[in-house]
């Protein structure tokens, strides 16, 4: 894992930190194609009043208008927290070619925690995984937001 990498992560994490000062769970996500940042985006679900409003769903439509195409089978995704349900299935059906994420979320993750989607037979595409990118930075980020709420 090259240091380019990092810096995408770098900016997924600042884009969940923008998420977090706007009182929304710091998620943040970022689509990459040739090298070049597509699409960036956090968390969206309150302001938008938009449950699917998560970080992926919103760079994902941002990369494929951007791009002019619903398969984004060149680009790779930095989320820094574990995909959901909803999220693995966008990233799936959007064709991703690779995912990289931060922490993990046993309770709400799919990818190498609960449903596991792209492990299931009726996941039609997989991306390579690599989890635990900038683990720490993205668990601090919502250990704290989540303890200054409780």
């Amino acid at each position: 894992m090259g240091s380019f990498m990092v810096s995408f992560m770098d900016l997924a994490l600042q884009e969940a930190h923008a998420a977090g000062e706007r009182g929304e769970v710091p998620v943040g996500c970022v689509v990459v194609r040739g090298g070049a940042v597509v699409a960036r985006a956090g968390n969206r679900t309150v302001a938008d009043r938009d449950p699917t409003a998560h970080a992926e769903i919103i760079a994902i439509r941002q990369a494929a208008a951007a791009l002019g195409s619903e398969r984004l089978d060149a680009c790779d995704l930095y989320v820094t927290l574990e995909p959901c349900a909803m999220c693995a299935g966008a990233v799936a059906f959007a064709r991703i070619r690779r995912l990289y994420y931060g922490a993990a979320d046993p309770k709400g993750g799919a990818v190498d925690n609960g449903v596991q989607f792209f492990a299931s037979p009726v996941c039609h595409h997989r991306p390579e995984v690599y989890g635990g990118m900038a683990e720490a930075e993205a668990s601090a980020l919502l250990k704290d937001f989540f303890k200054d709420r409780r």
